[in-house]
C-alpha cells in the first residue's frame, strides 16, 4: 500500500503523458518501445527510492508530465527533434536513477564548494576553446555527434557554491556594516564569482538570458542568507553598467534590444521571428486552435526558443496559463523543501535551485510575449534542448532526495 500511494502521482502523470503522446503524429515518434522505455525509468526512478523516506513524490511526477507534454509539442514541430528528445529523456531518467544514491547525501556536497568553481571555470575555458557561435552566442561545445551546452551545468554548480559559501559566512555578512570597506571585501570577495561569472557569460558568450539568470539567482540567495538589499541592488547597478556597455559593442546584442523594442520595424528580416510569434499567440486566443491545427511553424526556431509561442496558440490562453500554474506548483514545492530544511546550507540550495529553475520560466516566457528582449534559454522540460532536460532532471532529482525525511511509526 506504501508504495502504491508513492507511484500513484508518477502513474499519473504517465497516463496524462501518454494520452498526449496518442494525439502526436505517429511518424514523428521513434519506435513504441522507446517510450515503453521512458515510462519503465520513471517508475523505477520511484520504486527505487528507499522506502524507509517519505518524500514529495510530486516532484518526479510533475517533472514527467512536463517532459511528456514538452514531446507532444516538439513532435508537432519537427520530428527529428523529437526522436532525439526521446533519446535525451531516457538519458535524463537513467542519469536521475544513477545519481540518487549521491543525492541522498547531498550535505556532503558543502565540503567541495571551490570543486564546483574550479569546474565552472573549466567549462567556461572549454567554451572559450572549442565553442560553437550559434545565433551570434558562443554556447554550444561539439563531441563527436553529441552537442551540449555547458551553462546548463555551469548554473548549478553556482548555486552549490553559492550555498556552501554563504552557510558558513551569512552571519558575518549581514553583520557588516555597509560602509566597511575592508570588511565586506573580505567575506564579499568570494560572492564576486557569482557575479563575475555572470558577467563574463555576458561578455565573452553575449548571452544576455544565462547572464541575467545567474545573476537573478545569485541576487535571490545573497538576500534570503544576509537580508543585504545593499549588496543586491549594487549588484544589479553593476550589472545594468555591464549590459549597456554590451548593448554598445556587440552587434547581436543591439539587435536583440531593437527587434523587442519595435519587431514590425523589419517584419521580413531581424523582426521575422518575433513578429510571427506575436501573430501565433494571437491566433491562439482564448481556448486555441487545438492540437495540430494550428501554423506554429511558420516561427523560425519555434521548437527552442518560441515552443511556448506555439503551446499558446494551439492550447490557447487557458492553456498557456495551466502550463505556468505546473511550473508555479513545481518551484513552490522546491521552496518548500527549503523550508523543511533544519540547517541553513539546505535551505540555501533548495532556494537557489527553486530560484534557477522559477526565473528560467519567467525569463524565456517574458522574452516570448514581449516584457522583455528575447534570450536563447530554453523552457524548462518543454522546448528542445538534450543539456537543457538533463541538467533540470538533476535538479529536481537532487530536490526530491532533499525532500526526503524518516517515515513515522507508530
Amino acid at each position: 500500500m506504501t508504495m502504491l500511494r508513492r507511484l500513484l502521482p508518477m502513474l499519473v502523470a504517465i497516463a496524462l503523458a501518454a494520452l498526449a503522446l496518442s494525439y502526436a503524429p505517429r511518424a514523428a515518434l521513434g519506435p513504441p518501445w522507446l517510450l515503453g522505455v521512458v515510462a519503465a525509468l520513471a517508475i523505477a526512478w520511484v520504486v527505487l527510492a528507499p522506502t524507509r523516506t517519505v518524500r514529495d513524490d510530486l516532484l518526479p511526477a510533475l517533472a514527467v508530465l512536463l517532459s511528456g507534454l514538452g514531446l507532444a509539442v516538439v513532435a508537432r514541430l519537427s520530428p527529428i527533434l523529437a526522436q532525439k528528445q526521446e533519446l535525451w529523456l531516457i538519458v535524463s531518467l537513467a542519469l536521475a536513477i544513477a545519481a540518487a544514491p549521491v543525492f541522498s547525501a547531498f550535505r556532503r556536497f558543502a565540503a567541495y564548494k571551490y570543486v564546483w568553481v574550479l569546474a565552472s571555470l573549466a567549462l567556461f575555458v572549454m567554451l572559450l576553446g572549442f565553442g560553437k557561435e550559434v545565433n551570434g552566442a558562443r554556447l554550444w561545445i561539439r563531441l563527436g555527434p553529441i552537442e551540449y551546452e555547458p551553462i546548463e551545468l555551469i548554473k548549478l554548480f553556482v548555486v552549490l557554491f553559492l550555498a556552501a559559501y554563504l552557510a558558513e559566512t551569512a552571519d558575518v555578512i549581514a553583520n557588516t556594516r555597509p560602509w566597511s570597506l575592508r570588511a565586506n571585501l573580505k567575506y564579499l570577495g568570494p560572492l564576486l564569482i557569482g557575479w563575475g561569472s555572470s558577467m563574463a557569460i555576458l561578455v565573452l558568450q553575449r548571452d544576455l538570458g544565462m547572464a541575467t539568470l545567474l545573476l537573478a539567482t545569485f541576487a535571490t540567495m545573497l538576500a534570503v542568507a544576509t537580508r543585504r538589499l545593499d549588496i543586491v541592488l549594487f549588484g544589479a547597478l553593476l550589472f545594468v553598467v555591464g549590459a549597456f556597455w554590451a548593448v554598445h559593442h556587440y552587434p547581436y546584442v543591439q539587435t536583440r534590444i531593437a527587434v523587442w523594442r519595435d519587431p514590425f520595424a523589419d517584419p521580413l528580416g531581424a523582426g521575422y521571428q518575433s513578429s510571427q510569434a506575436y501573430y501565433s499567440l494571437s491566433a491562439g486566443g482564448l481556448v486555441g486552435s487545438g492540437y495540430r491545427l494550428g501554423h506554429p511553424q511558420f516561427i523560425p526556431d519555434v521548437a527552442t526558443d518560441y515552443v511556448y509561442a506555439a503551446f499558446s496558440e494551439e492550447f490557447g490562453a487557458i492553456g498557456a496559463i495551466a502550463l505556468l500554474a505546473v511550473f508555479l506548483d513545481l518551484v513552490r514545492r522546491i521552496f518548500a523543501t527549503g523550508l523543511e530544511q533544519p540547517d541553513l546550507y539546505s535551505k540555501l540550495l533548495a532556494t537557489g535551485l527553486g530560484a534557477t529553475l522559477g526565473f528560467q520560466v519567467v525569463i524565456i516566457v517574458a522574452g516570448v510575449i514581449g516584457l522583455l528582449p528575447l534570450t536563447g534559454i530554453t523552457l524548462p522540460f518543454i522546448s528542445y534542448g538534450g543539456s537543457s532536460l538533463v541538467a533540470n532532471f538533476v535538479l529536481v532529482a537532487l530536490v526530491w532526495a532533499m525532500s526526503a525525511h524518516q517515515r513515522r511509526t507508530a
